[in-house]
């Protein structure tokens, strides 16, 4: 794309400090079409709302039009900043879903989920039909886990309607990603790899203040370079973007304490508060009322009591 000459991205880690997010520029908040997002002395929660039949933790519980409507009111309820709807599981192995199906899934709950709350809605996807549609529809956030690269009509998409994007860090796709991930250095190549995505996001229009950067915890990592990326989460956080973390119930934690996905609720508890102390504006997450108490001491901890 001409240009702009692309940013130096040889940088070593050691210039990066635990006090790496407060040198950065900081996050004080998202500008949605439904709100803005406050994220200046706290931690924000995304919901997860996975209107599939496979996902590797709540798949088939919200399958059901009427039960996913109202799983996200509760979320709502329970202390959401945000619910993000998807319609294709993105577990290792997961099979693709077709534009038709994914937009049959996901339409009908953001449709509905707009006449109950008022809080934004963000949709899981890396189709730009399906994205365009769904913010037609009343989304107002495009999560899209292929940082723009699967579907390359998906950044001009978001340059045009003005709209929060999220970008995500995948090595390989859902079908190969957990095959043998390798990295020299898992938290230097996250990070440059972020950082070329964010320019390429902003020299193709997207405002700067509306991209989210996520460090893909889980997808194409290891247990320990998934570690490596919660503890090097400073040096991401220096990129002076918003930092999207998704940890809840994840097959690290069921691998460092032995259990199921229903069995992860405290890993993911302790996790979501490491990432909240090391740079993370937002946590996505499936258990949304408990992972905002455990945030709110985090918060308290950190920037003093809330009146």
């Amino acid at each position: 794309m001409p240009g702009r000459n692309p940013p130096d991205l040889n940088v070593t880690l050691s210039r990066f400090s635990p006090l790496a997010p407060m040198l950065a520029r900081p996050a004080i908040g998202l500008k949605t079409r439904h709100g803005e997002i406050n994220l200046a002395g706290r931690s924000a929660v995304m919901g997860v709302l996975n209107v599939t039949p496979d996902s590797f933790f709540d798949g088939g519980r919200h399958f059901d039009l009427c039960k996913a409507i109202a799983a996200g009111v509760v979320m709502a309820s329970s202390g959401a900043d945000i619910i993000d709807v998807g319609g294709e599981s993105t577990r290792p192995g997961a099979q693709t879903v077709s534009e038709t199906d994914e937009l049959a899934r996901v339409l009908p709950v953001i449709q509905g989920l707009r006449k109950e709350v008022s809080l934004p809605i963000s949709i899981d996807t890396g189709k730009s039909a399906v994205a365009r549609a769904a913010l037609d529809a009343g989304a107002d956030i495009i999560n899209d886990i292929s940082a723009l690269r699967f579907d390359r009509s998906m950044i001009g998409l978001a340059a045009r309607e003005n709209v929060p994007v999220i970008l995500m860090h995948m090595q390989g796709t859902p079908q190969t990603m957990q095959k043998e991930p390798q990295y020299t250095d898992v938290v230097r190549e996250v990070r440059d790899f972020l950082a070329a995505q964010l320019y390429e996001a902003t020299d193709a229009g997207l405002a700067s203040e509306s991209v989210l950067l996520d460090p893909g915890i889980g997808f194409g990592k290891t247990l320990d370079h998934n570690l490596q990326l919660l503890r090097g989460l400073p040096a991401l956080a220096a990129l002076g973007q918003p930092l999207l973390v998704g940890v809840s119930r994840k097959a690290f934690i069921g691998k460092l304490l032995n259990v199921t996905a229903d069995e992860r609720l405290e890993g993911s508890l302790a996790a979501a508060v490491v990432a909240a102390l090391n740079g993370a504006n937002i946590l996505r997450v499936h258990d949304v009322a408990e992972t905002s108490r455990a945030l709110r001491i985090a918060d308290a901890i950190r920037f003093g009591a809330s009146s």
